[in-house]
């Protein structure tokens, strides 16, 4: 039996370079739980979401994902608050491309005009002269991707944005994309229980692009008492959503799972999984389940 490293951090993730400049620590944190009820409005802790984001830092994240819309803008104050200046190593994403007409409610617009507004926003808000990666949230069906990547490219040559990235996109999108501007990273859902991207995964791992899988703990029902998933983070001493997280960095070396939380406690449960080793038949047999 192989068991958990009862002080791991983030290190133990292994690294990632994305860009081919960034290096990161695989196992990341995603803030989009640090607002109120619906992604909306601030947090019902906002003292706790800063510790959240300290102590993650202290525990050797290097990489935390944001977005706009968090609030909108709730999450990029927070970090700013916690966390400006930043430390040297700490890798910013954040995102635009969703307008936000109220709490739950969520609207792509990929209008030029609009993403260059959010991402001058999200640099005030962020306190950043420079966005580390800016991932169009989500592609505009009503507008021409060569426009929406276009208009990131423009603000990348004029330095606001170091590298490009996309959100829950096909294989067919990111080759578009990847027509007008360099793309390094693809967030799509993705996880244990729900594999859906599979080809966009494999087109990633080929081209060298960051996987980021949003909702990472999904577990399903691989949970259930007595299954596979249940059994083998036994074996482990810990919980299935450590081991959903610890099957996601086995699965792939460009893969950078981001689970957030908007609690200290649950941070850490989370950044520990970065210190179970699947065996091979344990792997397989999680792989196996669905």
């Amino acid at each position: 039996m192989t068991s958990m490293s009862a002080e791991a951090d983030a290190h133990e993730s292994g690294t990632f370079e994305l860009g081919g400049d960034l290096p990161v620590h695989r196992l990341g944190y995603g803030t989009m739980q640090l607002t109120g009820e619906g992604v909306w409005g601030d947090p019902p802790d906002p003292e706790e979401a800063v510790r959240v984001l300290r102590r993650a830092v202290a525990l050797g994240v290097t990489f935390m994902d944001t977005a706009d819309a968090y609030g909108p803008f709730t999450a990029e104050l927070l970090m700013r608050k916690a966390l400006h200046p930043y430390p040297p190593d700490l890798v910013i994403a954040t995102k635009a491309g969703f307008a936000r007409p109220g709490p739950g409610e969520w609207v792509a617009v990929g209008r030029p005009a609009y993403l260059r507004q959010q991402v001058e926003l999200s640099l005030r808000h962020l306190g950043v002269e420079r966005i580390d990666l800016l991932q169009l949230h989500r592609v505009d069906p009503e507008v021409p991707i060569a426009d929406q990547v276009g208009e990131l490219a423009a603000m990348q040559q004029e330095g606001k944005i170091r590298h490009i990235g996309l959100s829950e996109v096909t294989t067919a999108q990111i080759e578009q994309a990847s027509r007008t501007a360099t793309i390094v990273s693809v967030q799509n859902r993705y996880n244990l229980a729900d594999r859906a991207s599979e080809d966009v995964l494999a087109h990633a791992e080929r081209n060298g692009m960051g996987f980021i899988p949003w909702y990472p703990l999904a577990t399903g029902g691989l949970a259930r008492k007595g299954g596979p998933l249940d059994r083998i983070a036994e074996e482990h001493g810990a919980q299935p959503s450590q081991l959903a997280l610890a099957w996601l960095l086995r699965r792939s070396p460009v893969m950078l799972p981001i689970p957030g939380t908007s609690k200290v406690a649950h941070l850490e449960h989370n950044i520990a999984a970065a210190g179970i080793r699947l065996t091979d038949q344990q792997y397989e047999e999680l792989t196996a389940a669905v």
